[in-house]
């Protein structure tokens, strides 16, 4: 099922994948569009079949900094992400997007940045081991 948000500068497409969810974003970046297209996420994982977040992430305009990215973290609710695997895709290149994937993997969350979408798929496919 596609469900489509459009806020200003703000375009939210999520589907379901054999995965979990495939989520794309596009329109500004910054702190308050990455916190809205997250609150539109959480409410489909509740539901998804799988336990991936294919994020594809076609934000335009000054990346977000360090600061902003452990902001984030902090705002979501990461207990609630700790069973799922969260590949987030910045085909122009990562810039500081690797500060959410560090920050949210010390709050418990698999997740990693990637630059090719085909990448991140084959990471959320294989097996997950899980701590002893």
């Amino acid at each position: 099922m596609l469900r489509q948000v459009m806020q200003a500068q703000l375009q939210v497409e999520i589907e379901d994948h054999d995965f979990g969810l495939r989520v794309q974003v596009s329109g500004e970046e910054n702190l308050d569009n990455t916190l809205a297209y997250w609150r539109e996420i959480m409410p489909r994982l509740e539901v998804a079949q799988g336990n991936g977040v294919l994020l594809v992430d076609e934000l335009t305009g000054e990346a977000m900094q360090e600061h902003e990215w452990l902001e984030l973290v902090l705002a979501l609710e990461y207990a609630r992400l700790w069973r799922y695997r969260i590949a987030h895709v910045k085909s122009r290149g990562v810039q500081d997007v690797e500060y959410c994937a560090l920050y949210a993997r010390d709050a418990g969350v698999d997740a990693a940045v990637f630059t090719s979408e085909l990448e991140a798929e084959r990471w959320l496919r294989r097996p997950v081991t899980l701590p002893a």
